[in-house]
């Protein structure tokens, strides 16, 4: 499939995709992705957007179930795992969109709605 972006472009608005996350932790990191994956016509940008989406769902979920056990005191080391990946997994992926623009970055062991 041809890219209508060039690989400058491609570069950034992948790694503004996986960045999003650390934006903020409200609906504002998600809407960033979506934006993205809305406005953009190459394949590459769209794929990483989706990855984007959906890390950010699954965060939002097992952050959800972590803190519901955390009440149980069973759910508190998730709590720290589930930190690291929030913060190691997106820089490991803003790396990769911006070594290899022509491939889209796939977070291991996510659902994938999108």
């Amino acid at each position: 499939m041809q890219s209508s972006e060039d690989t400058g472009t491609r570069k950034i608005l992948s790694a503004v995709s996986h960045g999003s996350i650390f934006f903020n932790t409200l609906v504002v990191s998600i809407g960033v992705p979506i934006a993205i994956l809305l406005l953009s016509q190459d394949s590459v940008i769209k794929e990483s957007a989706k990855e984007a989406i959906n890390f950010h769902l699954n965060m939002w979920f097992w952050w959800t179930v972590a803190g519901i056990l955390a009440w149980l005191l069973i759910g508190i080391p998730m709590l720290v795992v589930l930190g690291i990946v929030n913060f190691i997994m997106p820089i490991v992926a803003i790396f990769y969109s911006v070594t290899n623009p022509n491939t889209a970055f796939r977070y291991p062991l996510i659902l994938r709605l999108f």
